[in-house]
């Protein structure tokens, strides 16, 4: 047994209160003999013996009470069984596993995962109910409710087996409670075993309110525990492939690559090594990490070959084997392009320059607002918006382009401008003076349009005259600001895609960003961003198939036996065609909910909280406080009833009171 506030057990020693007050009580009245002590004792001898044993049981009882209440204040936990059986059995036990990636992560210390762990204790816990209760497992992946035959059903691979999913807590939960409703089950607990990462609990999500509401509203009792693991303390990388661009060449073609690996410690250098397979074919490099994280850069001469490709990038292994490899798949040359839409097409004809295309090597097209409304762009991965924010039927058409994985950059408006798309908007333009223009101070140069380039080189936007701009309103983040604070550059992320906010115009009668230095690389980058719309057919994210591609046959390109495309990342083909499936990029979110947190959104439920830091099997704590609560009145109760005094015998009737003898009663009448 361990407590949840061991500090408070300095108060132990209050337990000899009660026994230190009986010897002052006994010291206080000294023996003093006198006459008639011989009748006295005599007359009560008979009753000491009692008298005593009642007398130590009142200072025992009192002695538990006071030591009930010192471990009821330290809240003590109960391992084993002690903490799960001390309630009946429910009818139903609705074991909530979550199988997401990052339950992959290793204990501190240990070589078991949170998800093998997980299952262990569960399993042990399970096992003493198994006779009593049915067992229901619903895990994050398959999200299927399946009966267990017994508890050790859940150590099957296949049930509880590792993943590169994500999990979604509100889901899960809602379809324990239909469960439970369509099987009409009795008294139900919820063991929900969870690594509390925010992405997978999605703590502002208005489900929480409605699920829990329907569970604490059925007729049935249902409970939760909750198996939390927050510990990730064991050194971690990830990598996420942020880039992938087939490119054409004067000699061939070029494959550029580009990889964002992220690690839980910051301080040092880690250096370690990056395998490339490339159509099966193998090669590694060595890479120095300073910082939490790192945008890695690599360009691969592809030469004449033609058609379909695939590849992986892996690191080594470390605490969690489920975030280190990226996996993609190129096709032939993409001919990827831009769309300009202006009402003003002369003041963007720098940006219709610089956002050619890389295969084609063709200026941006330029579409008035009304000839955009009218066509689709379909084959176009930028839009660059120099005109009035779009109205209601715009804003959905953008929306829809931003979410597929597309990039839009809006400028401002050469007339004022009062819309908005998303909560963002422009103010009135403002003019810099004559001789003080507007000057970068500050911008984002590890990852994004204005990163440093493949050499380490900054782009050059301090050196930037900036004669007029127009202030961006509206919550964004900013990725460069002018010395006053105010935001050049603003982003926002919208589904697979990003949007922007640019505070100037390319033009001579704004600034000089139309001269080329800054301008070319932000949208060419803006442009292999975009990219990714054009690419939604060979890349997926685990757990995330459309009901089409679920129907396929797809076997794993790599030739490793076992893998399912539904709950494993990597590269499958059916028939001609290649998809490249990795874990859902939320996996890689770090933040976790607090345990008080996550109280709060399970709030009408009644709740015990298990939070695991170890790998003890004895180590599935429960706080048993209430028992010491309920044995403090207990003993209480007892003490008050010992030293309630004798109840006295009544009194004889004195005029029914039978004559003493040897006296008579006169008769005075």
């Amino acid at each position: 047994m361990t407590f949840l506030q061991p500090y408070l057990l300095w108060g132990l020693p209050l337990v000899l209160v009660p026994v230190i007050i009986h010897l002052i009580n006994r010291l206080r009245h000294k023996p003093q003999p006198w006459a008639a002590m011989m009748f006295l004792l005599q007359a009560t001898r008979a009753s000491t013996s009692h008298a005593k044993l009642r007398q130590w049981l009142v200072l025992l009882f009192r002695t538990l009470a006071v030591l009930a209440l010192v471990l009821f204040i330290a809240r003590p936990l109960a391992g084993g069984w002690l903490g799960w059986t001390l309630s009946p059995a429910p009818d139903v036990i609705v074991i909530v596993l979550d199988r997401s990636a990052s339950m992959e992560s290793r204990l501190a210390g240990q070589t078991v995962t949170k998800r093998e762990q997980a299952v262990k204790l569960l399993a042990e816990a399970a096992r003493e109910f198994q006779d009593k209760s049915h067992l229901l497992l619903l895990d994050s992946a398959t999200r299927t409710p399946q009966q267990l035959a017994s508890a050790k059903s859940l150590l099957e691979p296949t049930l509880t087996g590792p993943t590169d999913t994500a999990a979604d807590l509100p889901t899960l939960l809602q379809l324990a409670h239909n469960w439970l409703v369509e099987n009409r089950a009795g008294a139900a607990e919820l063991w929900l075993a969870s690594d509390l990462q925010r992405s997978n609990w999605l703590p502002d999500d208005e489900r929480w309110k409605t699920v829990t509401a329907q569970l604490a509203k059925l007729p049935q009792r249902v409970r939760v525990r909750l198996l939390a693991f927050d510990d990730d303390r064991e050194p971690n990388i990830s990598a996420t492939l942020a880039e992938v661009f087939r490119r054409a060449r004067p000699d061939g073609a070029e494959l550029s690559l580009a990889l964002d690996l992220a690690r839980n410690a910051t301080n040092g250098t880690a250096r370690f090594p990056l395998a490339l397979t490339l159509n099966g074919v193998k090669s590694q490099t060595e890479l120095d990490m300073d910082g939490a994280s790192l945008r890695w850069r690599h360009k691969v001469d592809l030469g004449a070959a033609k058609g379909l490709g695939w590849g992986a990038l892996e690191l080594p292994a470390d605490a969690n084997a489920r975030d280190n490899a990226a996996y993609f798949v190129f096709g032939s040359d993409s001919a990827v392009r831009a769309v300009v839409v202006s009402d003003q097409p002369a003041l963007i004809r720098n940006a219709q320059l610089a956002a050619l295309s890389p295969a084609t090597r063709q200026p941006a097209e330029v579409l008035t607002p009304a000839a955009f409304a009218e066509r689709a762009a379909t084959d176009a991965a930028l839009l660059l918006w120099h005109a009035p924010l779009p109205d209601a039927a715009g804003e959905k058409r953008l929306r829809s382009f931003i979410e597929e994985g597309g990039a839009v950059v809006f400028l401002p408006p050469g007339r004022p401008d009062t819309g908005k798309f998303l909560g963002l908007g422009w103010a009135d333009s403002q003019p810099a003076s004559a001789d003080k223009p507007f000057k970068v101070t500050k911008w984002e140069q590890q990852e994004g349009p204005l990163a440093k380039t493949d050499e380490g080189l900054s782009l050059p936007l301090a050196d930037l005259e900036i004669t007029r701009r127009a202030a961006i309103t509206g919550e964004t983040t900013a990725l460069a600001t002018f010395a006053d604070g105010s935001p050049l550059l603003t982003r926002r992320a919208l589904g697979r895609g990003q949007f922007f906010f640019l505070a100037t115009v390319p033009h001579d009668d704004w600034s000089t960003l139309g001269d080329g230095p800054v301008l070319v690389p932000m949208l060419q980058r803006l442009l292999q961003l975009g990219a990714r719309r054009l690419n939604q057919e060979t890349m997926a994210a685990c757990g995330e198939l459309s009901a089409l591609d679920r129907a396929k046959q797809w076997t794993s390109a790599d030739g490793v036996a076992g893998k399912n495309i539904l709950l494993h990342a990597g590269v499958y083909r059916a028939g001609e065609r290649l998809l490249a499936v990795n874990r859902p990029s939320a996996e890689d979110d770090r933040a976790l909910v607090t345990a008080e947190t996550a109280k709060n959104l399970l709030g009408p439920l009644p709740l015990q909280l298990l939070q695991e830091r170890t790998a003890r099997s004895d180590a599935l704590q429960g706080e048993i406080w209430r028992l010491f609560l309920v044995g403090m009145l207990a003993f209480l109760f007892l003490e008050a009833w010992l030293v309630l005094p004798a109840k006295k015998p009544a009194l004889a009737d004195p005029l029914s009171a039978t004559p003493t003898r040897g006296r008579e009663l006169v008769d005075v009448a």
